[in-house]
């Protein structure tokens, strides 16, 4: 089964929407293999956000992700990075369709509720990047049976 990385941003911390976004993820059958609260150090954000270093929102930005925790966690299902993205919805809150996570919480390009890996590359940076290898559990979930094909497991 593949792993993903959802980082919730401090707009959904400071909203009390947390909760209600495992459980949209976990309702869909998703695997919640970590889970964890941290505040971000700078080193870490300009680490993740690199690609973004030379334009002009990156300060804002950075200041934003630094000022509340984070809430990190990594799921797994089968194809579960693109799952996931589907979830989230488009980037900018205000295209993203009703019903997916962003196009029901958020009207922000930047402060967007959440960061989903976009790649298994990514998703396994992102993973190295935010968690250690004690904090992934490998559990076994009895209902798999009940989410997935035979021929998928």
């Amino acid at each position: 089964m593949e792993k993903t990385v959802v980082l919730l941003k401090p707009d959904a911390l400071q909203r009390g929407l947390v909760g209600e976004i495992i459980h949209r993820f976990e309702r869909k059958g998703l695997k919640l293999v970590a889970l964890k609260m941290t505040k971000a150090s700078e080193a870490i954000i300009e680490e993740h956000y690199a690609h973004h270093k030379d334009k002009p929102f990156f300060a804002g930005l950075k200041k934003f992700m630094m000022s509340a925790p984070l809430v990190c966690m990594v799921l797994e299902g089968k194809d579960a990075i693109a799952v996931v993205r589907k979830m989230a919805g488009v980037t900018n809150g205000r295209e993203a369709e009703y019903g997916t996570i962003r196009g029901d919480f958020s009207i922000s390009q930047s402060n967007n509720i959440a960061h989903v890996s976009d790649s298994e590359e990514a998703a396994k940076e992102e993973l190295h990047r935010f968690f250690e290898e004690a904090d992934l559990h490998d559990w076994d979930r009895t209902i798999s049976p009940y989410l997935y094909g035979e021929d998928e497991l």
